[in-house]
């Protein structure tokens, strides 16, 4: 049995419709984020597809010391805050810290915990403290059962409003790879499963000094997700990737996003939801 969970106007899990995360990958601008929001949330509309936008304040990973990170916490969440009340859709945002977490809570709706940093103890239980939904990316060093154990930190710290994203597991050297058997095996662990479909096709640190992508592998790999089961379909998108001042390569062009998020559709319709291990 899969929990529901409530993101501002509804509910996602169990037998709710198919849900999308989609934005830039960073702010690079209000403008930029207020623009591709409103987009993005007229597409999700025309699809009854609930919508929830996320972009990062602050890109704490990148491959070089010289990338372009973002506007920080302070600036980020004017925007985040800005996008919710205009465009009147939930906000997403990564978190590092235990501090971050608290201050981000005060705007945004899902906080999410990036993929490097799923296993950090403190910072899980920060952001179950806040009450807020909380989505962990499974790193791309754990196998899928081993995120049980993320799931109970959030769970013991009093939270059970949370999502779990996988955004697959790395393979060799600058590769990774998707075992589409993560999206059932996370799924009995009794909460809503995302499949993050732009990330999945990331080459980390594939250009040297950032990391390089795949784009032409998003389509497939979000429908073998949609077929095997997933609640929701996670997506950076940007109106020009390839001027993007961060994972140009791997994001959606926000002209291709309305085709193939009816693509899915058809095939969520086709294979319905709560496919779990062993059926």
């Amino acid at each position: 049995m899969v929990h529901e969970v409530d993101i501002g106007p509804f509910k996602v899990g169990g037998e709710h419709r198919h849900f999308l995360i989609a934005g830039p990958c960073v702010i690079e601008s209000e403008r930029l984020a207020l623009e591709t929001a409103h987009r993005i949330a007229e597409i999700a509309q025309s699809l009854k597809m609930p919508y929830i936008f996320k972009s990062s304040y602050d890109k704490a990973n990148r491959s070089s010391g010289a990338s372009f990170r973002g506007p920080g916490l302070k600036e980020g969440m004017a925007v985040l805050r800005k996008v919710k009340e205009q465009v009147g859709v939930p906000v997403l945002t990564d978190v590092h810290s235990v501090e971050e977490a608290r201050q981000a809570a005060e705007v945004v709706d899902v906080l999410q915990i990036p993929a490097f940093l799923c296993r950090q103890t403190d910072l899980l239980v920060a952001a179950a403290g806040t009450g807020r939904v909380v989505n962990v990316k499974k790193g791309q060093f754990l196998s899928p059962w081993e995120m049980d154990n993320v799931v109970r930190k959030v769970e013991q710290a009093g939270n059970t409003r949370l999502i779990l994203t996988e955004r697959g597991s790395s393979f060799g050297y600058n590769n990774l790879v998707v075992d589409m058997r993560a999206l059932p095996i996370m799924r009995r662990f009794g909460y809503p499963v995302v499949f993050d479909a732009t990330h999945s096709v990331q080459l980390p640190g594939g250009a040297g000094t950032k990391s390089s992508g795949q784009r032409e592998f998003v389509a497939p790999l979000a429908s073998a997700a949609a077929a095997a089961g997933c609640d929701g379909f996670f997506m950076e998108v940007h109106p020009d990737p390839d001027q993007a001042l961060s994972d140009g390569p791997n994001m959606v062009p926000l002209a291709r996003l309305k085709p193939l998020l009816e693509r899915l559709a058809r095939i969520c319709q086709a294979a319905g939801k709560g496919m779990e291990v062993g059926d």
